[in-house]
């Protein structure tokens, strides 16, 4: 069927609250695994996070840090007693600013890296810039090395139900990144229902996005379960009417390991271990690498570290 008749379709879609939010309930309360199960779950993680500085005082020495960071997340010594020292445990990218895209080139490839750097674009947060300054943003950053984009989806057109008006913003956006993978943002606190947040992640994944991701990190709500259980259950969906899967990443507000895991338990459920790879989930996140490093220290000594025993991105 044309694009214009699944949009017809999608229109029409209604999402049932009540089963949504107590399946969001029964993933929290899972059991969480214990020892060196739990220090397995903990580095998949890891190698599954955008590392992200998006903050307006970025500056290319603190851009440098988080690419260090993010080569090595985790400390070698620790690594070493887990024998997983020679694995490769990076994170999955780093993510900035398109203005800073070119220092995070700069610094990966100084350290002989080939980590992916992600960039956000399109008016990042608010989306509320011309179309053809979002356009220019996303060309802007490919040019300089990106080789992920981020971008947002005007989030005007999917509370007046333009979803014609958005599909075709979101297929201009795919083709000025190129090559580039494509994670569309959502920013589901700002879409009202969940049958919105339903409609926007099936028109985003129609309209070519590699990932939808929940949030810019700078709403009064991101990433939350119950939210993520309707942009997976798309997911699932679009699966199984088209063949081809689109990745998953929550972002904004993720700060704990214990987080972490529930959000690994979340996809292994939803999606199936398919899922459970860098190329469909990532965990959009700044802080929340410090506290998985905590735990795994806590993991292979015992304790946990003094304020300053283990450096901070």
């Amino acid at each position: 069927p044309s694009a214009k008749n699944n949009l017809e379709w999608i229109s029409k879609v209604r999402v049932n609250t009540q089963a949504v939010l107590k399946r969001a309930q029964q993933i929290q309360g899972q059991k969480i695994l214990k020892k060196q199960w739990q220090a397995a779950w903990l580095l998949k993680a890891v190698t599954c996070i955008d590392l992200t500085t998006l903050a307006g005082d970025d500056t290319p020495s603190n851009v440098h840090r988080l690419c260090l960071k993010a080569i090595q997340p985790i400390r070698y010594d620790l690594l070493r007693k887990m024998d997983m020292h020679n694995k490769g445990v990076s994170t999955a990218a780093v993510c900035v600013y398109p203005s800073r895209v070119a220092d995070a080139v700069k610094s990966l490839k100084a350290a002989n890296s080939s980590l992916p750097v992600a960039s956000v674009a399109t008016g990042f947060p608010a989306g509320q810039t011309p179309l053809e300054t979002r356009l220019r943003e996303v060309r802007m950053a490919v040019a300089d090395g990106a080789t992920e984009i981020d971008i947002v989806i005007n989030r005007t057109l999917a509370l007046t139900g333009q979803w014609e008006a958005m599909y075709d913003e979101i297929r201009q956006f795919r083709e000025a990144c190129g090559d580039a993978h494509m994670k569309t943002i959502l920013a589901i606190g700002e879409l009202g229902t969940f049958t919105n947040v339903y409609k926007a992640s099936m028109v985003a994944m129609m309209a070519g996005s590699d990932f939808i991701k929940t949030s810019t990190g700078k709403e009064a709500i991101n990433a939350t379960y119950p939210v993520a259980i309707v942009m997976v259950r798309a997911i699932r969906n679009y699966f199984l009417c088209s063949g081809h899967k689109v990745g998953f990443k929550p972002a904004g507000g993720i700060r704990t390991a214990q987080e972490a895991l529930v959000w690994l338990t979340l996809i292994k459920e939803e999606l199936g271990n398919d899922w459970l790879c860098p190329h469909l989930f990532r965990l959009g996140a700044s802080s929340l690498l410090a506290d998985i490093e905590r735990q795994i220290y806590h993991h292979v000594t015992g304790q946990y570290p003094a304020y300053h025993e283990l450096p901070m991105a």
